[in-house]
Parts: structure tokens; sequence; C-alpha cells
């Protein structure tokens, strides 16, 4: 009885594995062609995925040239081929087979769609759309000219003319759109590149419409798996905040017209962990490196603070916007107790060395989080020490905390730093690491002498820039 009922379960398993191994191969679909100049050449489909790309699949082309690559529904949306001689070609992934004629992925004018009707459209989009768009810049220009140049604003007919077929212009390339089938990734895909790319343009030419050009920005759903799949997502994510900063009349409306930004995209993306996660982490390091400080810090608290939100951190996300909220310039830094091994090298004899981060009286302290096995650090902790004779006499003592778990390692670092050195050997476990938050190497903190937050620099430059204008 046992046997039996084993068997037919066994049957039943390999009943069912056959037929999710046959729709898997019913869902499969190919991307081949003929290039001449990729003959015994590899080749690449390589996929986006958020904020990364990944590899979908690589074959190497045969003696003609011929190649044949496969993806599946998971892969749907916007990918690249690459050859050999890494030129890229961007393909669409949409549920249909695809074949190319021609020569290389670079030469587009000697490069046929054979099939695939959703890469049809967008080859053709992509050859006329440069071509109208270099027909409206002449075109505005004649208008701007026409209408504002008393030698030619007489001439009603002729400006009538102009404005006319930049209508025109206008309408077939919105036509072309409008006419493609609704269920078609192309249909999605085409206004939203559209959108995105114009975005220098917009800055430098027609900056009359940055307010529409964020508005249309703002409009996109940033957690649509079309987005996120479409090597779009970066660009969509840094071109707003670009924007802003650039037309703002001054700085207050700066940082208020961005937070509206993070308000949208945050909203957004409320209701999928991953795709917040993976978002916000990049927007920070974005908004760090553009200086955008009190934006950061309003994203922290926000999502931090947002019951609403509903969602789940990641440990090291938590860790980052902790640093925003509770690290953020004005507030008291932590004392940090020196417990195990302090050391000040060219101390002079009988000096005290400080117990604790608040006996150091100094007009300013620059407290430095790194190690020796950090590469960044060992390229800029150097740099420390070679300012350090001239920052001293202008009233900024520097203690830098190791997270070194070595201490031949640490001693060996530090043995040319005139400044002080602190290492208890507990890593990203340090009590000074988590009271401060660090998440990464280096990190530094410029306080006062009541440990008050004044700035948090990235670079000894920096620092100097700082130094120079507060004394």
């Amino acid at each position: 009885m046992c046997a039996n009922t084993n068997h037919l379960k066994m049957k039943k398993i390999l009943f069912l594995g056959s037929l999710l191994i046959s729709a898997i191969f019913v869902q499969a679909q190919n991307i081949s062609g003929n290039l001449t100049q990729y003959k015994n050449s590899e080749i690449k489909l390589n996929g986006f995925k958020g904020l990364n790309t990944y590899l979908i699949a690589s074959t190497v082309a045969d003696e003609n040239g011929n190649f044949k690559l496969s993806f599946s529904n998971a892969n749907y949306g916007t990918a690249y081929l690459i050859s050999s001689d890494n030129k890229p070609l961007i393909v669409i992934l949409s549920g249909e087979d695809t074949q190319l004629k021609g020569n290389s992925f670079g030469d587009l004018g000697h490069l046929t769609i054979e099939k695939g009707q959703e890469n049809k459209w967008f080859d053709s989009y992509a050859t006329e759309s440069p071509a109208r768009n270099q027909a409206l810049s002449a075109w505005d220009y004649l208008d701007k000219l026409y209408t504002e140049d008393p030698l030619f604003s007489v001439q009603k007919t002729v400006k009538a003319d102009i404005k006319n077929e930049i209508q025109r212009i206008n309408k077939e390339d919105a036509d072309f759109v409008k006419n493609l089938p609704a269920d078609s990734y192309i249909k999605w895909y085409l206004p939203v590149r559209k959108l995105v790319s114009s975005v220098p343009i917009v800055m430098q030419y027609t900056p009359q419409e940055i307010p529409a050009t964020i508005e249309g920005l703002r409009n996109l759903d940033f957690s649509d798996a079309r987005l996120y799949s479409s090597g779009l997502l970066k660009d969509a994510v840094e071109a707003q905040f670009l924007l802003i900063n650039g037309s703002a009349e001054d700085e207050d409306t700066a940082i208020s017209e961005l937070k509206k930004s993070v308000d949208v995209i945050v909203s957004s993306l409320k209701k999928d962990d991953k795709k917040l996660n993976e978002v916000t982490q990049y927007l920070f390091s974005f908004l760090e490196k553009g200086g955008f400080t009190p934006v950061s810090e309003y994203l922290a608290t926000k999502l931090l603070n947002d019951d609403e939100c509903g969602c789940t951190l990641e440990p090291s996300l938590t860790n980052q916007l902790e640093q925003y909220r509770k690290m953020k310039i004005g507030e008291r830094a932590p004392e940090i107790a020196f417990t195990k091994d302090l050391v000040m090298v060219n101390s002079s004899k009988g000096s005290t060395l400080p117990k604790k981060l608040s006996d150091i009286q100094s007009k300013y302290k620059l407290i430095v989080f790194g190690s020796s096995w950090c590469p960044s650090c060992v390229k800029e902790i150097p740099k420390i020490a070679q300012h350090y004779s001239m920052w001293k006499s202008e009233g900024l003592e520097v203690v830098f905390v190791s997270l070194d778990t070595d201490k031949d390692a640490f001693f060996n670092f530090i043995k040319t730093f005139p400044f002080i050195s602190y290492c208890d050997y507990e890593k990203w476990d340090s009590l000074p690491v988590g009271d401060y938050h660090v998440f990464a190497t280096p990190t530094m903190y410029l306080l006062d002498n009541s440990n008050k937050i004044l700035m948090k620099p990235d670079s000894v430059e920096q620092i100097n820039v700082w130094l120079d204008g507060n004394q």
C-alpha cells in the first residue's frame, strides 16, 4: 500500500515537473541575427534590474556572424546587446522573437530589424525623433527671431507658418506614440525615455519648460516594474533634483522643492520594501555627493518617523538614516570614552592623554572613523596628517577612531600620524562606531569645543575651505 502510494506521488511529481519545463520552454523567446563584423565573437544580452544591470545570456557568433540568445518573461523590459568591441545596442524584450541583420551594433545605418514588432517601432522612433528634434530647434530659433526682431516681426504670414510647422512636428511625434497598441511596452517606454533624456536640453535651451518637466518626472510611478527594468530609473531619480537645483531662485526654494520630490518618490515606493530600500539608499548617496544635506536629513526623518510607511528597512539603511537623523548638523555628538589603546605618537614626554572626547579642549575637533583595511582611508587619512600642523595652529584637534581588529595593523597604520588615535578592536561593533552610526569609512565629523556637530566633511579640501571661511 505504501509502495503504491509513493509510486503514484512520484508519477504526479514527474508529470507536474514536465508541465513546468514545457511552460518554461514555451515562454522563452529569442534574439537572433546575422552581423558580419562579429564572426566568432562573443555577444552578450544584459538586462536592467533597478539601478543595476545583469547578464541574461551570452553566446559566440559562428563563422558567418550568426547568433541566438534566449530570454524569458522574467527578463521583460529594456536590455542591451553588447559585442566584443563594446558597442551596445538597446533592444526591447517584450514577449516576441527578434531578428537582426547588418554589419555591427554601432552601424545603425546598415542594421535592419527583420523580426520583432516592438523593436521595429523603437527603431523607427529612434530614427525619426532626432530628425524632428533637430527641425524643431531650427523652427524654434526662427519663431523667436520672427517674434522679437523688428526686422522680421512684421511678417505675420511667415510667423503663422512657423508656428503651424512647429505644431505639426509635435503632433506627428505625439501621434506616433498615440497610435501604438495600448498593451505594448514601447507605448509606455518612449514617452518616459523622451522625458528623461530631455532634461539636459531643457536646462540649457528651453528653461521655460523646466516646471512642466519636473512635474512630468514627479508623475512617474517609481514602483512600476516597467521603470525598474527600463534602465531609466537612476536618471529619473536624479533628473528632477538636478532641474530643481539648477533653476531655483534661492536656496530655501530649492530645498523646499527638493523635499517635494523626496515625498513623491517615497510615496510611490511605500508598498515595495525592496525597491524602497534600493532607491532611497541610492538617493542618499546622490544627495550627499551633491551637498544637499538638509534634504538628506529630511529623507531620513521621513522614513524613520513615518508611521504610515509600513515598510521594513534593511539594517544598513536604517543605520544610514539614523546618522542623518541623530547626527545632523547642530546636534551634540555622543561622548567617546577612550577605554583601550589610545596613542599620540608625537606627544611630548609627561603629557596626559584624554580619557574621553570632552577632555579635549580645542576650538574645533575633527573625529575621523577609518581603518588600515579601508583603501579610501589609506589615501585620505595621511592627507589629514599632512595638514595637521596647520590645522592645529588654527585651533583644530584631530581624533582618529580606528575600526581595526588587529593590534599590529593598527599601530603600523598610525605610526606616523601626529594626532590622537584610538582603537578598541571591535570593528563595526565598536561603541563609538555604533553611537555615531558609522556605516562606511572614512566618516568624519567636525565638532566645536562643546562637541556640537558643525559639518560632516568628506575631504581634506572641504575642511580647508570651511576653516578659511570661519576664522
